[in-house]
């Protein structure tokens, strides 16, 4: 009995895959495309107004650091306070209470944890009454999310509007220091939700951390022994008024004795050209140099967004918390831009993303308002109350469709915002940016290192104001 065995079927081949090659430069078949016909410049829809670069001053910084001496003050700033949320659960950094007026400075991690631990989360409904005024102050308040008014009664017994508070504020703070009353009531304008301490979980944290309750105390008497004036410096003591032989007091201005400095930051690229498309199609269009003036303008775009959005030196994240205010319904309103006018002397410009200053304009046109107009540098802008209103879409936009207006006053003469950059580098191909040959690969690809060196500096804190959570999205 014979047993027929077939062949083993051989396994089609499989089909080669193509490997995409990766360019390291310009195709010579996109180099031709300015070497024939007339034609234009290449063109870059990514270019933008640009007017915060147009309208700083900027200073020579011949050692690549800038330093700003400030008059000593004695007011402990009040910090954001950051959260992590989980689900609906929110708990608060421990390392952030050091944000709190009376815990600034205060840096061991055991307390802070400890303390952080005794928070209590709750919620409020719009409407829903958080303090009273006049009721003993008990706990200290961390605002996690919403908005929340501060109200007080007027001169004349009606209720008065002091302030707004939002997205990492507290209040309260005092309460760690002893037994106070609340100086205003606090009304939730949004649903809100707190994080709680009770001065009792304080106390009972401070007696196991000797050195938290001594930090509280010193902070405490520190700051109701110091003389200052109305902007927190430390106050030179002045006799006006008097008559014969008065003795008149001592006086000196005291200076920060760590005053901050800014460095250069730079923003780079390496520019690549083959040599065989700088060599053939150099007409009527020099190819290096396009590829520059495109690599220029990238280059300048992210300065500008650096600016505005650097942890270090850009002006959302550097303006002081004092100089921050919230919105008072959620669009940008005629009564929010007064308020934010008004926190400084010789606001000059006003800067806003284009949606928020179409919010703006919507708000105007609801209370029958017209925006009228300013000249800059031959340009017809929008403005308020004779500031400008210039566009920059280097300010974001968050996901739930909030942004910010941001205030400056500008110059070294006026104690206001200036920009950093050093001229006279080498290679220079704009103030402060230079190109750098590089040398030529293995390859036949020429390098070229682009670089722009710059920083902005806040002279005194009230030279940047900014409204925030400011809503651009469309109101039905």
């Amino acid at each position: 009995m014979s047993v027929d065995t077939a062949p083993a079927a051989t396994p089609a081949p499989r089909p080669a895959v193509a490997v995409r090659e990766v360019r390291l430069s310009l195709s010579t078949a996109a180099a031709r495309n300015l070497a024939t016909t007339t034609k234009s410049e290449p063109q870059m829809q990514g270019i933008s107004s640009r007017w915060l670069l147009r309208t700083l001053p900027w200073v020579q910084t011949p050692g690549g650091v800038y330093r700003v001496n400030r008059r000593l003050s004695y007011v402990v700033g009040d910090g954001r306070v950051t959260f992590v949320k989980s689900g609906s659960k929110v708990e608060v950094i421990p390392a952030e209470l050091a944000e709190l007026p009376l815990l600034r400075g205060f840096d061991d991690p055991t307390a802070l944890g400890a303390l952080a631990d005794r928070f209590v989360q709750r919620e409020y409904e719009p409407g829903q009454v958080v303090v009273h005024s006049g009721a003993d102050a008990d706990h200290v308040y961390l605002i996690a999310h919403g908005k929340i008014e501060k109200l007080g009664t007027g001169q004349y017994g009606d209720e008065t509007l002091l302030g707004r508070l939002g997205d990492g504020d507290a209040f309260g703070g005092q309460v760690l220091a002893g037994e106070a009353k609340w100086e205003f009531t606090a009304k939730a304008v949004t649903g809100v939700t707190l994080l709680a301490l009770p001065r009792t979980a304080y106390q009972a944290v401070a007696e196991q951390y000797e050195n938290l309750h001594e930090h509280v105390m010193d902070l405490h008497l520190d700051g109701h022994h110091r003389a200052t004036n109305r902007a927190g410096e430390a106050a030179i003591e002045l006799s006006a008024g008097h008559v014969g032989e008065h003795a008149l007091p001592g006086a000196y201005a005291d200076y920060e004795l760590r005053p901050r400095e800014y460095e250069l930051s730079v923003a780079q690229t390496v520019l690549k050209v083959h040599t065989r498309v700088a060599d053939l199609y150099n007409q009527p269009m020099n190819q290096t140099e396009q590829q520059l003036r495109l690599t220029i303008q990238e280059l300048r775009e992210r300065q500008e967004h650096e600016l505005v959005n650097n942890p270090e030196f850009g002006l959302l994240h550097n303006a002081d918390y004092d100089q921050r205010i919230q919105t008072h319904s959620g669009p940008p309103t005629p009564d929010d831009l007064d308020d934010l006018l008004s926190m400084r002397r010789d606001t000059q410009y006003l800067f806003a993303h284009p949606r928020a200053i179409a919010a703006f304009g919507k708000e105007c046109n609801k209370r029958g308002l017209a925006l009228s107009s300013v000249d800059v540098d031959g340009h017809h802008i929008p403005a308020w109350r004779g500031v400008p209103l210039l566009p920059c879409g280097k300010i974001p936009v968050s996901d739930k469709q909030s942004s910010s207006i941001i205030a400056i006053r500008t110059g070294e003469d006026n104690e206001g915002v200036i920009g950093l950059h050093q001229t006279g580098l080498p290679d220079e191909v704009e103030p402060g940016l230079n190109c750098r040959f590089m040398g030529i690969d293995e390859k036949a690809i020429i390098s070229y290192l682009v670089s722009a060196y710059y920083s902005a500096a806040i002279l005194v804190p009230d030279a940047v104001g900014v409204l925030e959570n400011v809503e651009v999205r469309p109101r039905a």
